[in-house]
Formats: C-alpha cells, structure tokens, sequence
C-alpha cells in the first residue's frame, strides 16, 4: 500500500460518526496501491477496519467512475452465491471530500497478483482456478430479478452497446491516431453476433486478481472491483480471463503467454471454457474470438483513459498510468488477431 492518501480524514470521520452505525475514530488511512480508476483505502479505527473507495478528483467523461453502481450492486449480491464485502454506506454529496465515495467492508484473505499463482502447488492452483470457474458461472446464474438488478442495464444487444460506449470513450481520450485501434473498432462494430437472449448480470473486469481467497483455502471471500458492471451478456466475462491469460506473464502482462500450465497444474483456455460450459449448462461457444476481440478492444479504451488521466494530472498512481499508454497499440493489435481467428 501507498502512504500518498488524498483524501481529507478529518471530513470523512466527521462524515462516518454522523452516519455510519457504530464507528469509533479516531481515524488513520493508507491508499492502496492498486485501483487505477477509483482510489481506494483503508481505513483503521482503533476497533475496526473498512475500505474506502471514491471517485477520482478532476473532470471525469460521463458514466466513468461510477461508484454508486459499484455499491448498488454488491449490496444487491449480499447473501448470494456470489461473494462480496458488506457494503456500509454511500455517500454522493461530492462538498464532503470532493467526489463521491462509498465504505464497505474490509476483507482479510488472500489476492494473487497473477494467474500462475506463485507459491502454490499444482493441486492448490487447480483449486483455485476450479473456484474462479465456478464464482463466474455463478455470477451469470445470478436471477437479476429476484435481487433488483434487472434495470441496472439497457435491453438491447450488448455488444453493440458496449462497442458503441468504448469507441466513444476511446475518442474522448484520444491522444494519437492508432490505425489498429480504428480499423478494430470498424470490424467490431460490423461483426457483432445474432443476440442469443442471454442477459446476465456481467462483471465487466473478472480477472484473478480482483478476487479475494480465503487466508488458508481455494474458497473465493470477495468479487472486488464492480465498477464496470451492468446487465449484459456473459461471454464477455468469460472471454476477458481467456484475454488476460493470453498476455504474457510478468507484473506488467500479468498474463499465461508462454507459460507451461499443465507443469504448473493450470488449466488451458480450452478446458477452462469447456468447465464453464458444463457448469452453465451449455454445448460449447461460437465464434469466441469475437468475445476475445471485443474484451481486448474495450481493455484498450480503459487504458487510454488511464493515460490521458494521467497527462492531465488526475490519476490515481500518475507513474503507472503513463506506462499504460503504450499497451494501447498491443491491445488492438492482439484483437485484430483474435477476430481473425489467428490468435490461439
């Protein structure tokens, strides 16, 4: 964690005592190093600790940040199979510490950085990897009516949507012509698939490392990091851990390329997809290179956010940031690949 807070502790612990059942300052804070779009702490009282995530300061494109969606949709979670934090409050007066910001509650497990799970046996990587199986399949079993979150995105075709959405992101942080990224775009928009009716709840960001394993087990505690959530369609979810393993490992891809899984215990894309499958009921996917492509594109669009973020001053860890500009060319060029049907 980092020790550069931003965030005014004396109007927060005024703010939680007046609202917040049972808190107890005096309050101290540390900003986690992690969560480049809402900077996200912690925060200790000398009788509990909770977690504090906010909008960023600055202008913000319109629909990004969303933190009262994150909130929304975790409470709406609580008690199903799909684990999350407690959510204790929101608060949307931005005159309180200049944006909006929820607290919910602080979990205590583990969080591994990259999909080949170091430190971990073969047998304790399947477990886990079988356990991020079956939270996804989960989450997309969520019945989006029975907890109140059918409205929480349009009808419609979601990818059609979404491609509409980034693109538009994309131009609002446009910092350089990338001809990948334009021709991408193009062939998304003509490709998109027949809508097959599903229409789930989607994470928008499932990755390993925003999971919370318990301290001494494979048992998923917490789905972290909600901001890009909506009701959707699936495969987008399941295409975005096959898009992170295909980047190559290290802290910066934090992918599988060119690692040996199966000395490893890990499971390939293949049977990865296959298990979901089995577990959602399902024959197989068509054309699940469009699903990469389009995981790949929109990754793509959030970095360049980051990175005009970071040239105008406003992110959360303004050295990062900028490194992530020069992803953005590699992201569309890889989907390109993906939509091609040569990126294996």
């Amino acid at each position: 964690m980092s020790n550069d807070i931003h965030l005014d502790l004396a109007a927060v612990d005024r703010y939680l005592s007046a609202n917040l059942s049972g808190y107890e300052g005096p309050l101290e804070a540390t900003k986690f190093s992690v969560g480049q779009s809402n900077p996200t702490f912690e925060l200790r009282t000398p009788g509990k600790t909770y977690v504090l995530r906010r909008k960023p300061p600055g202008v913000l494109l319109k629909s990004a940040h969303a933190v009262d969606r994150e909130f929304r949709v975790q409470s709406a979670l609580a008690g199903s199979h799909v684990p999350v934090p407690e959510m204790f409050l929101l608060c949307e007066d931005d005159s309180i510490i200049g944006s909006a910001f929820y607290v919910m509650e602080r979990l205590h497990g583990r969080i591994f950085p990259e999909p080949t799970l170091q430190g971990e046996t073969n047998e304790t990587r399947a477990a886990v990897m079988n356990e991020m199986n079956r939270v996804l399949a989960q989450l997309h079993m969520v019945d989006i009516d029975a907890v109140g979150l059918s409205d929480y995105g349009p009808t419609g075709n979601y990818y059609e949507r979404q491609i509409s959405r980034w693109t538009k992101q994309y131009r609002a942080s446009e910092t350089s012509v990338i001809e990948d990224m334009d021709a991408l775009a193009s062939e998304l928009e003509r490709s998109v698939p027949q809508d097959d009716g599903q229409r789930t709840l989607v994470h928008g960001d499932y990755r390993i490392d925003n999971l919370m394993f318990a301290a001494e087990s494979a048992n998923c505690i917490g789905v972290l990091d909600w901001e890009l959530s909506t009701i959707g369609h699936p495969y987008a979810d399941l295409a975005a851990v096959i898009m992170q393993w295909q980047l190559p490992p290290g802290k910066q891809g934090r992918g599988l390329a060119g690692i040996d899984r199966d000395n490893l215990g890990l499971p390939s894309d293949q049977a990865f997809v296959a298990q979901y499958c089995k577990r959602r009921g399902l024959d197989g996917i068509e054309n699940f290179g469009f699903y990469l492509a389009f995981n790949f594109f929109r990754m793509a669009g959030i970095l360049q956010g980051v990175y005009k973020r970071a040239l105008d001053g406003n992110a959360s860890d303004p050295e990062r940031a900028k490194a992530y500009g020069a992803y953005v060319p590699l992201f569309a060029q890889h989907g390109l690949k993906a939509l091609h049907g040569t990126f294996t």
